[in-house]
C-alpha cells in the first residue's frame, strides 16, 4: 500500500469510508493505495471509475469511529506503528482493524494455536501446557477465541501474552460464553478485528479472521482439527504466507485427529511439545526474549543492552523499536544498542510511538510499552 497512514480524525474517516464501501475490500483497498494519492482521492473517483460499488457515507464512517471510541476501541491503519509488520506482509493485509486491550502484544514474536471447537480433555489440556510452554519461553499465542482448543490456550497464556481475533466486530464476542474470558483477554492481552464495530460474524467470517491469525504468527501449530475442519483452512492460509505450519498427533481412529494427522503425513512438523514448536520455527529466526509479567508488580532495576534480543532486520524504525519492548521498562542507551540506532533516530521512532499511545516513558529515562 502506498498511502500515507492518517493523521487525524477526518484521515480516519477516509480509510474507514473506503474499505467500508461495498465491494472494495482488502484487495480492492491495495489496488486503489497503489493508483492513488489518498483515500479522500479514491473515495472521489469511485464514482466513475466504479460506478456500481456503493461508498460507505461521512456519518456511516463517523458512527463506526464513535462506536469504537465508546467501547475503549482503538483503530489501527496499515503503516501506523502499531500495525504488526508480519501482518503487514501477507497477500491481503486489513487496511484498518480494531484493537481492545494492549496493543504492542502484537507487535512481538508471535505462534497461533488452533484446533477443534469440540477439543477431548486431552486436546484442551495439551493445547494449554503448549501455550504455557510458549509464553513462558518469550511467545505471544494467538488464537481465535473459539470453544474448545482455542480457548484454552487464550486462558493459558493470559499470564504472558495472548491475542484473540474476532470473527465478528472487536466488541462482540463470539461465543457469547467466552465473554469472561474475554473481559480478561482485553485487561491484559490483546483483541482485534478488522470488522466494524458491532458487526455479528456468520459462516464467512471466520476464513477471513483465520488468515489474520496465521498472518500475526511466523507459524500456526494444529491441535485436534478434524478433515475439513476451520483449523484445516488456517494450516492452508499459514502455508500460503510462508508461515510454518505444524500438529500434534493422534489416534487413527479419532476423527478429531485425522486433519492433523493428514498435515504431518504432508510434511507438517510434529508436535509433542512446546520444546517441538521452538525447534520447528527454526534457528534462522531470532529467539524472542524471555517472558516478563505484563504488569509487574515492582520497579525493575535498570536493564542492560544484553537483555534485550536483536531489533528485527526491517521493518519501520518505530515498529522495530516496538518489537524490543515489553512492560518491563529498559533504558534509552539499551534499547539504542539493541535497536541499532543512532539516539537521533531512535528519539524520533520513540516520539512516534508515544503519539500512538504505545509507549510509557518512566523516570530514569527509562521506556516501556503502555
Amino acid at each position: 500500500m502506498s498511502f500515507a497512514p492518517p493523521r487525524d480524525d477526518a484521515g480516519r474517516r477516509d480509510w474507514l469510508r473506503l474499505i467500508r464501501s461495498e465491494g472494495v475490500g482488502p484487495r480492492g483497498f491495495q489496488r486503489l493505495a497503489e493508483r492513488f494519492a489518498s483515500p479522500a482521492e479514491a473515495l472521489a473517483a469511485l464514482p466513475e471509475i466504479a460506478p456500481r460499488v456503493r461508498l460507505a457515507s461521512a456519518q456511516e464512517a463517523e458512527r463506526e469511529l464513535e462506536a469504537g471510541a465508546g467501547a475503549g476501541a482503538r483503530l489501527v491503519c496499515f503503516g501506523e506503528a502499531a500495525y504488526p509488520p508480519a501482518l503487514a506482509d501477507i497477500p491481503d493485509p486489513p487496511p484498518v482493524f480494531w484493537t481492545l486491550g494492549e496493543p504492542g502484544l502484537a507487535l512481538r514474536p508471535c505462534v497461533a494455536i488452533v484446533g477443534a471447537r469440540n477439543a477431548s480433555a486431552a486436546g484442551a489440556r495439551f493445547a494449554a501446557e503448549l501455550a504455557r510452554g510458549l509464553g513462558e519461553a518469550g511467545w505471544v499465542v494467538v488464537s481465535g477465541l473459539a470453544r474448545g482448543v482455542d480457548a484454552a490456550a487464550h486462558g493459558a497464556a493470559l499470564a504472558t501474552g495472548t491475542v484473540a481475533v474476532h470473527a465478528g466486530g472487536v466488541d462482540v464476542v463470539y461465543p457469547p460464553q467466552h465473554a469472561a474470558l474475554a473481559e480478561r483477554i482485553a485487561g491484559t492481552g490483546l483483541r482485534m478485528s478488522e470488522r466494524p464495530m458491532g458487526e455479528q460474524p456468520t459462516e464467512r467470517s471466520f476464513p477471513r479472521r483465520n488468515r489474520i491469525v496465521s498472518g500475526l504468527s511466523r507459524g500456526v501449530v494444529l491441535v485436534e482439527a478434524a478433515e475439513r475442519s476451520g483449523s484445516l483452512i488456517t494450516a492452508r492460509m499459514a502455508a500460503e504466507q510462508g508461515r510454518e505450519v505444524m500438529a500434534t498427533p493422534g489416534a487413527p481412529s479419532d476423527p478429531r485427529a485425522a486433519g492433523c494427522n493428514a498435515l504431518i503425513r504432508d510434511g507438517a512438523a510434529l508436535i509433542r511439545g512446546a520444546a517441538d514448536v521452538l525447534e520447528a520455527l527454526g534457528p534462522a529466526l531470532a529467539p524472542p526474549r524471555a517472558a516478563r509479567p505484563l504488569r509487574p508488580a515492582s520497579s525493575p532495576s535498570r536493564p542492560s543492552a544484553a537483555g534485550l534480543p536483536d531489533a528485527p532486520p526491517d521493518g519501520p524504525p518505530a515498529a522495530r523499536v516496538a518489537a524490543l519492548l515489553s512492560a518491563a521498562p529498559v533504558s534509552f542507551d539499551a534499547l539504542a544498542a539493541a535497536a541499532g540506532l543512532q539516539a537521533a533516530d531512535l528519539a524520533a521512532a520513540l516520539s512516534e510511538l508515544e503519539l500512538d499511545g504505545l509507549i510509557d516513558r518512566r523516570p530514569g529515562d527509562l521506556i516501556a510499552l503502555a
